[in-house]
This record gives C-alpha cells, structure tokens and sequence, in this order.
C-alpha cells in the first residue's frame, strides 16, 4: 500500500468531537473488537434515542389522536410536533403549506406516493422516468402503479432514467432529451446506494425543466448529510427517508410533500395506531443529529471513504464500483460528486459473499450480495463497506491492511 495519506485533515487520527460521538453508542462501545460498516442498511442509536424511548413507554405510552387523557393527549402532541420538527431538520422553507406523513420506511413510503398520489394524477399518455438502477424500492412502485392504471384501461409510459457508463451518476444531458410534453413525474435518488454518489438532484431539475414532479429517495442522505429544501437547487416535490438509517428506529419513515406540482398529497385510507415509539425515536434522532452537526457527519465519512477508496485503488485484485474520476480527496470535480460514505467493491478472485465472510473473521460486519439493486442478480454481488460518525481512521485502516493481505 502506499504511504501518502489522502485523509483531508493535518492529523489523520480521530478528532475529539468524533470520539465523543462515537461513545454514545452503546453498542459500538460494548463490541471494540468489531467494526460495524453497514451503516446504509440501518445505522446504530445514540444513547439520546434509546432513552427517549425509554422515557416515552415508561411514563406516557398511549395511543395518538384517540383518547383525552393526558396520556393520549401528550402522544397526540409528540406526533404531531415531530411533524413539524421534520420540516425544521429539512429547512421545509414553506412549512405551513408541505406536508409530513409517517411510514414504515422508504419502500413504503415510495409505494405510498406512487399507489395515493401517482395513480389518481396519471392519465391516458402521461409519462414518467424512473430509475433501473437502483434501489429496488425506487423502481418497484413505479412499475406497480403503471400496472394499476392498465387495469383501469388507463395506459402511461414508462422510460428508463439514462445513466452514465461507468460512473453511476444520471446521464443529465440525456435526460433533458427524454422529458417531452407529457412527462409527469422523475422518480430519482439522492445518494446511490451501491455507487455511493451524490446523483446531483440539481441538475435533474435543470433537465426537466420547473413543470415535473420530482420524486427523491432520501434514504441514503437523510442523516448522514445536510439536506436543505430552501435551497433552488434541491427543488424537489417529495423526500422519503427511512428514520433506521438516520439514527432511529425500524419501522419509522417519512414522506415529505411540497404540494406545489400536482394534486395535493393525501394518503388514501383509514389512519391506523401510528408507530409512536418509532417517531418519538426520530424526533431524538433529529434533535442528536443537529446537535453533533450533518455538515461534520457527511465530512467526516466523505474523508474515511476517501482514505478507503484512494488506498483500496492501490491494490490491483479490487474493482471499485461507482465513479472513478472523483475517488481522490484532492479531486478537481465539485463536492457533490465526491463519493459519500459508502464503498462497494469486488475481489477479481475471491467471490463477494465469501470475502464478506472472511472479513466478519476479522471483525468486520459489511454488506456482501448484490444490495437490492434493480436489474442485479447473485452475479452482481459486491461488498459494500457504508460508514457513519461512530467509524474510526483505525477501522478503516486494519480493513485495508486484511484487504492488502488478499491482494
């Protein structure tokens, strides 16, 4: 491996603020013979989000919107306040006219706009783009929905979102050639989960043009970097994130609706129990993350992926999977489309499932298959290494040095 250090800091070690982060996971402190790096499937709780669980099921634990005891009544306000606190950790910059609406998670979150929403808007001819490389759940719906309007005798067309070849990243100047007359909706990803690349939301809007609806799946950039909805460039009219990869509970996810293009977003259905203790834990988790700071968060696993990946390019068995050009720390390509805090990669010999295993024997909990990517089977499987605020330069280090050692 070479010496040179890519790491973007003067000191390559920890810095103190990460280190206080890193000891309010219990059970990252608990196991330091292991390294958890599969953060993109579900990321570890502060201690912050554990007690506020704790707290709500020990001293008021009732159902939301049913009842008028206090008990009841303070569910009904930590529901419908932790509304309102999305918006906030979103900078929503027009909180009174969007909407917040509690899901399971991001796939039913996606099926939920795509069934409630896309549906009923869609008519004889319309069009939508969707993305076949990604993650299943962003494509799933979309095809769901165009088979639902075919039963109803209404026919739309759906087209694929272009990609550039090698890269991952969407092919923006092909895009701007597909949009015609009667595209309704661009169904897109924020950060890819196998690539590992900010997808470059803005310039999917510059493509499209201020008319069409554009869906984002937040899953991978909710929590693990800054997401600014004031911001033009972010013109988005749907996020959807899950609240398990952004330091809260399963079975907590949202879908943020702008309500500015197209019919206004309203779940169809009888409102059930919501999963209180799942958005009482995506509050804390919010109220954490703003408190360590989402800018030092994407900074922090931006520059281990980088040490990862500019070391891991070294060594002549592995296939990086995603863009190449913008692996370095010194890159001349602007921060948007530096790898985030995921790594996917192949072992020319060794085959992916097994070197996930062999890693485990080391310490070492990745991701190894073909990570739920559309169009992907068994023959597609790779490694993913995903990392968050709790991973150390010294876990990512003693990876490289196992990795070297299969070269």
């Amino acid at each position: 491996m070479s010496t040179a250090d890519p790491f973007p800091s003067a000191d390559p070690g920890n810095p103190s603020w990460q280190r206080e982060a890193r000891e309010q996971f219990p059970i990252v402190t608990a196991h330091p013979e292991l390294a958890y790096l599969d953060s993109a499937a579900t990321s570890q709780k502060p201690r912050a989000v554990l007690e506020a669980v704790q707290t709500y099921l020990t001293t008021s634990n009732a159902n939301a919107g049913r009842g008028t005891y206090p008990w009841a009544n303070r569910t009904t306000e930590l529901v419908e306040s932790t509304r309102e606190r999305v918006k906030e950790f979103l900078h929503d910059p027009e909180p009174g006219r969007s909407g917040v609406h509690f899901t399971s998670g991001t796939t039913e979150g996606l099926r939920t706009v795509a069934r409630d929403w896309l549906v009923p808007y869609l008519d004889d001819g319309d069009e939508i783009l969707v993305p076949y490389a990604d993650h299943r759940a962003n494509l799933d719906p979309w095809i769901e929905a165009r088979r639902l309007l075919a039963e109803r005798g209404v026919q739309v067309r759906v087209q694929a979102l272009p990609y550039q070849a090698g890269s991952g990243d969407y092919d923006h100047r092909a895009l701007a050639q597909a949009v015609g007359p009667r595209t309704r909706l661009v169904a897109a990803t924020h950060v890819h989960h196998v690539y590992g690349g900010h997808m470059n939301v803005h310039r999917i809007r510059e493509a499209v043009g201020p008319d069409v609806a554009i869906c984002l799946d937040a899953a991978q950039s909710v929590g693990h970097l800054p997401v600014h909805l004031d911001d033009p460039s972010l013109d988005v009219d749907f996020v959807v994130f899950s609240g398990h990869k952004a330091m809260a509970l399963p079975g907590s996810g949202v879908i943020w609706a702008r309500n500015t293009r197209g019919p206004t977003f309203r779940p169809e259905g009888w409102k059930g129990t919501p999963n209180t203790t799942g958005i009482v834990s995506l509050r804390a988790a919010l109220d954490w993350l703003d408190t360590i700071g989402p800018e030092r968060v994407a900074h922090w696993t931006t520059a281990l992926a980088t040490r990862l990946t500019d070391r891991l390019a070294l060594l002549g068995p592995y296939e990086i999977i995603g863009c190449q050009a913008s692996l370095s720390a010194d890159s001349a390509l602007p921060a948007e489309q530096r790898r985030r805090g995921i790594v996917t990669f192949r072992h020319r010999d060794v085959p992916s499932d097994d070197l996930g295993f062999i890693l485990f024997s080391h310490g070492f909990m990745v991701r190894a298959d073909n990570l739920c990517q559309a169009g992907s089977d068994a023959r597609d499987a790779s490694v993913r290494v995903s990392l968050h605020v709790y991973n150390t330069v010294e876990e990512i280090d003693r990876l490289l040095v196992v990795l070297a050692s299969l070269a």
